[in-house]
Parts: C-alpha cells; sequence; structure tokens
C-alpha cells in the first residue's frame, strides 16, 4: 500500500529549506519521536542539497508506505541528471573512515540515518534515492480527510523569505527610477520646444541636459549596487539558513542521544556537526573578508613579505607533501599587513585545494621589481585552468572553472584578491597554459622599504 502525501520541486536552497521543513512537519504528525524526526529531516535535506549542488533540479515525493505489517515515511528525492557514476567508491571511503568532508558524504550521512535507503541511478538517466523511516505502531490513523487537514496546513504556511523582500524592494525601487527617466525623457522634450522658441536659452537647456545624462549614469550605479545586494542576500539567506538548520536538527538529535544514554551514536553526528560549522566559517569568512577589503583606514606599518608568508603557512592546511618555496629577495614594504595575508591566503590556499597531484604539488613565490611597480608571483604545477575560465575566476561566487563544486569553497576568495588590488591601483591576472599556473599581481613601488630606510 502506498499513498503519496506531497511535492516539492527543488531547483535552490529555499526549497531544500522547504523540503526539510515538510519532512520535520510530516515525521512530526506521523508520531515519529524528535529525534526520529530530525533523522529523516536531516537526511532528506543533504540528499536535496546534493540535486541542488550536482544536478541543479529535481523533485522529492512524500508518501506513505505499508510493507509487512510496517507502515513507513517515505521521500523519493529524484532528479534527471548524468547519474552517479562512482556510488561503489563513495560508500567504499565510507568504510574505511575517509574524511567526513570529503565529496559523497552527503549520501553516506543520510543513508545512516534512516530505516531504508536505496538508490537507482543510470548514467544520463538521473538518480532516484528513496528515504523510509519507521512510523510508530502507536501513531494515529491517517485518513483522507485527515491527509487533507495536513496539506491545507501547508499550504497557508509560507514563510517570507529576506531575500525574496529585499528582491521586492529592488524591484520598486528600478520601477521608480524607470518613473523618473520617463520623466526626464518629458522634460528634454519641453527643454528641446523651448530650444526651439528662445535660442538665447540653449546654453541653459544643454546644462539641464548634462544633469539629465548624470543622472541616468547614477541610475545604473544604482541598479549595479541593487544586483550587489540581491546576490548578497543570497548568499545569507540560502548558503547560511541551510547549513544553519542542520547544525540546529544535528544538535537536537545530539541532545536525544546524550538523554538515551548512547554515547556512541551521538560521537558519529559530530563529522556531520563540523562539516555544517565548516561550511558556515568558510562563507562567513569570505563574506566579511570581501566587506572588509578596500577599506582606506586600515593602518600602514613597515612589513617584512617573508614574515607575513610565514604567518600565512602556519594558519593554512597545506600536506606535508606540497613543497612550498619562497624566494629569497622578496621585499620589504611600508603598508597594511592584512592586505597582503589576504591576498597570499587566498593564493596559496587555492594552489593547494585545487591541486590534482597532492602528492607532487610544488608552489613557488617570488617577486619581480619592474621600472613603476612590484610583481608578486604565486606559481603551481598543478592542471592548469583553461583560457575562459581565466577571467571568470576573479568575479564574486565563482569558483575554479576545473571544480566548480567543492564545498570548502565560498567563491569569494580571487574576488577578494581583485578588490583589495583594486584599492591598492594594483591588477592581478593569470598565466595558464596546458598544465600550471601563474598568478600575477602588482603593487606599488613606492611602498618598497629600501636598506636606508630600516637601517
Amino acid at each position: 500500500m502506498q499513498r503519496s502525501l506531497l511535492k516539492i520541486n527543488i531547483s535552490n536552497e529555499l526549497d531544500v529549506v522547504l523540503a526539510y521543513k515538510r519532512a520535520m512537519q510530516l515525521s512530526e504528525k506521523t508520531g515519529m519521536t524528535l529525534s526520529n524526526q530530525t533523522k529523516f529531516a536531516t537526511a532528506v535535506s543533504e540528499i536535496c542539497r546534493n540535486v541542488v549542488e550536482h544536478v541543479g533540479s529535481g523533485t522529492i515525493q512524500f508518501s506513505l508506505v505499508g510493507e509487512g505489517g510496517i507502515n513507513l515515511l517515505e521521500a523519493i528525492v529524484s532528479d534527471r541528471g548524468r547519474g552517479i557514476g562512482n556510488l561503489d567508491y563513495i560508500y567504499e571511503r565510507a568504510h574505511f573512515g575517509a574524511s567526513h568532508t570529503g565529496k559523497g558524504m552527503g549520501i553516506v550521512n543520510s543513508r545512516k540515518l534512516v530505516d531504508i535507503f536505496k538508490i537507482k541511478t543510470e548514467n544520463e538517466q538521473g538518480t532516484h534515492v528513496t528515504l523510509r523511516k519507521r512510523i510508530p505502531a502507536k501513531a494515529p490513523i491517517i485518513t483522507k480527510s485527515l491527509q487533507e487537514l495536513w496539506l491545507r496546513e501547508f499550504d497557508e504556511d509560507k514563510d517570507i523569505s529576506p531575500y525574496e523582500e529585499i528582491k521586492k524592494q529592488n524591484i520598486q525601487l528600478l520601477d521608480l527610477l524607470e518613473k523618473l527617466r520617463i520623466r526626464n525623457l518629458e522634460a528634454e522634450q519641453q527643454l528641446q520646444e523651448i530650444r526651439r522658441l528662445n535660442i538665447q536659452l540653449q546654453q541653459s537647456n544643454s546644462e539641464i541636459q548634462l544633469l539629465s545624462e548624470e543622472k541616468e549614469r547614477k541610475n545604473l550605479e544604482l541598479q549595479k549596487v541593487n544586483d550587489d545586494l540581491d546576490a548578497f542576500a543570497h548568499t545569507v539567506s540560502h548558503d547560511l539558513r541551510a547549513p544553519l538548520q542542520n547544525i540546529n536538527g544535528i544538535v537536537n538529535l545530539f541532545e536525544s542521544c546524550l538523554k538515551a544514554a548512547n554515547p556512541e551514536e551521538a560521537a558519529s553526528l559530530l563529522p556531520m556537526l563540523r562539516e555544517q560549522a565548516y561550511k558556515m566559517d568558510k562563507m562567513i569568512t569570505g563574506i566579511l573578508a570581501y566587506s572588509l577589503a578596500g577599506h582606506h583606514s586600515l593602518h600602514r606599518q613597515i612589513v617584512s613579505v617573508r614574515q607575513v608568508l610565514h604567518k600565512v603557512m602556519e594558519s593554512l592546511h597545506v600536506p606535508a607533501s606540497v613543497r612550498v618555496t619562497f624566494s629569497e629577495e622578496l621585499p620589504v614594504l611600508y603598508t597594511q599587513e592584512i592586505y597582503l595575508y589576504q591576498i597570499f591566503s587566498n593564493l596559496i590556499n587555492n594552489a593547494v585545494k585545487y591541486h590534482d597531484k597532492p602528492e607532487e604539488a610544488k608552489i613557488d613565490i617570488y617577486c619581480e621589481q619592474h621600472p613603476h611597480q612590484l610583481r608578486f608571483i604565486v606559481r603551481d604545477n598543478g592542471p592548469g585552468i583553461s583560457h575562459e575560465d581565466q577571467k571568470q575566476i576573479f568575479s564574486k561566487y565563482e569558483a575554479l572553472g576545473h571544480n566548480l563544486t567543492r564545498n570548502d569553497s565560498s567563491g569569494l576568495g580571487l574576488a577578494i584578491v581583485r578588490r583589495i588590488l583594486k584599492e591598492k591601483a594594483g591588477t592581478v591576472w593569470v598565466e595558464s597554459k596546458g598544465r600550471g599556473s601563474r598568478f600575477v599581481f602588482t603593487w606599488p613601488l613606492n611602498e618598497l622599504v629600501t636598506e636606508q630606510e630600516t637601517d
């Protein structure tokens, strides 16, 4: 026996949050304990997020299922992607204790949280993931009228998204700007009529025209600011809300395990909790660094670039197999230390993170003095960056083209580098043909400290 309850289309993080919420509500209404509610909803959220991150869109169907006298709450998450070609490898890595923050761990973690877990996947024909949780025997009888009542409650339960609210305000503002533009055009027509009637006012009309063009330019700038605000709001309301929701669910489950005196199950939840906290930390750090980059008031001091690089290496997790070398002729500058720290931290971290052969990785950092500027180079022997990705990677919310689905990337690192260098009247670019990449950024030569000045 199978009875359909609810179907949700999944195409963004808000849909993932909605799927989590409906899973919690349905499991509560079917009589599950809070612990089992959280397990089921967390598993649903993990699989739905995989659909958004790796495919882009899909659906989730909630149903009631009866098998052998046992009633279960079922969720089937479906997509029409390319399929999962390495499912056995994912399970094998989990069996031998591989990293709990790697690709595919959402499937492994979800499998542990439900009573029945099945995956049907075929090459180029999509994936269907079935998750089932047992409904308690003492649960109330779910009639058709009760099911209809639930659906009415869900229809009335419509949360207001901060992202949608800000977007609505932006649309209203753009509408107002359009009205101002139309009024400016009407005023221009009147000015043209005045010019025909009175040549002596031609100079005044020309000045008004210049003001109108300035307004139009300001309107375009304001629209760009609104676009940035829209992107920022999207990041905050989507990317931060989802892991926060998961953290809350895992903490509730953790408390339930402790109350039940089940420390082993509680300990098994810690890697999932660390993963969600790590995602939030990466995104928050990236957003704060991007918003702070370019502040004029930062204090300048005498800075040894070599010492800055040592601080960066101490703060990063660099595998022992990765060889990082600094040139002996790195300069001393009178500048803002935090700027250099952020730039080198992002460039070195990317070189390590995206290297396809970490056991052979080499990263060289050196400086060249040119007539009007210093040039710092961070060179690696990684997989290289395709020509079409070399400009794209410096934009906000873009990760490196050859690995767009990393969970540990905020998509802001290189945008932060470019913003800092814009403040310093410098530039940054990448040179890559085949294997290996050279990230080059310029620095003002007038900040170079000579040996006489350091004595």
